[in-house]
């Protein structure tokens, strides 16, 4: 099995382009953002701790965290983010490691990670090569606005918050340029998987 992580800035469409993937090829995708959902839930690992750092306050009336509220939080205090992602990002490589061996023992091709900080978190411990999704920041921008409601104040923060373009493309094995050509980037994708399967 394969294992290769996607990284890319904000905006820049790598759902998009894992759904793909997943549609097309003998693939499993785990994003991270999701795991970290997941393990912040009542009776997760994440559970306890979170609402020991921000308090009792955050939690919702069905027992859920408030997860709306400790994005703003974190978005306006640099320090909390910190202390967050101290709790969330290694119990959520911990799960993707299980669940990379678990893909192992049922005999899937390829095992695609997805993060925002494959790099700041080492995950090139773990994966065989890694993608980087590129796409213009005006793109991304408009993307931000008009997808996910964020003022462009808010989405320039997000993009100063991600390493540079330059840091990503050094360090990545592939780029994929992710415009608005659905099409090509559809070709970047097929071209780039059929290579798994040549004789080497």
């Amino acid at each position: 099995m394969r294992v290769i992580g996607v990284t890319g800035g904000v905006g820049s469409g790598k759902s998009f382009v894992l759904n793909y993937i997943e549609e097309h090829f003998d693939a499993r995708v785990v994003k991270a953002d999701d795991v970290g959902h997941l393990l912040m839930m009542p009776g997760q690992v994440c559970y306890e701790p979170v609402i020991r750092l921000f308090g009792d306050w955050i939690v919702n009336e069905d027992g859920s965290l408030n997860r709306e509220t400790i994005a703003q939080i974190v978005f306006e205090k640099k320090d909390m983010l910190e202390k967050l992602d101290k709790i969330i990002h290694p119990a959520v490589k911990k799960y993707i490691v299980r669940e990379i061996e678990r893909s192992k023992k049922e005999e899937t091709e390829f095992f695609f990670i997805e993060a925002a900080l494959l790099l700041e978190d080492n995950y090139d411990e773990i994966y065989d090569e890694l993608w980087y999704i590129y796409c213009e920041k005006e793109v991304r921008m408009e993307r931000l606005r008009r997808d996910r409601g964020y003022s462009e104040e808010k989405a320039r923060k997000v993009m100063e918050n991600q390493l540079s373009e330059d840091e990503f493309e050094a360090k990545c094995d592939f780029l994929l340029y992710n415009d608005e050509d659905v099409a090509h980037t559809y070709l970047q994708i097929e071209r780039r998987m059929r290579t798994y399967y040549e004789p080497m």
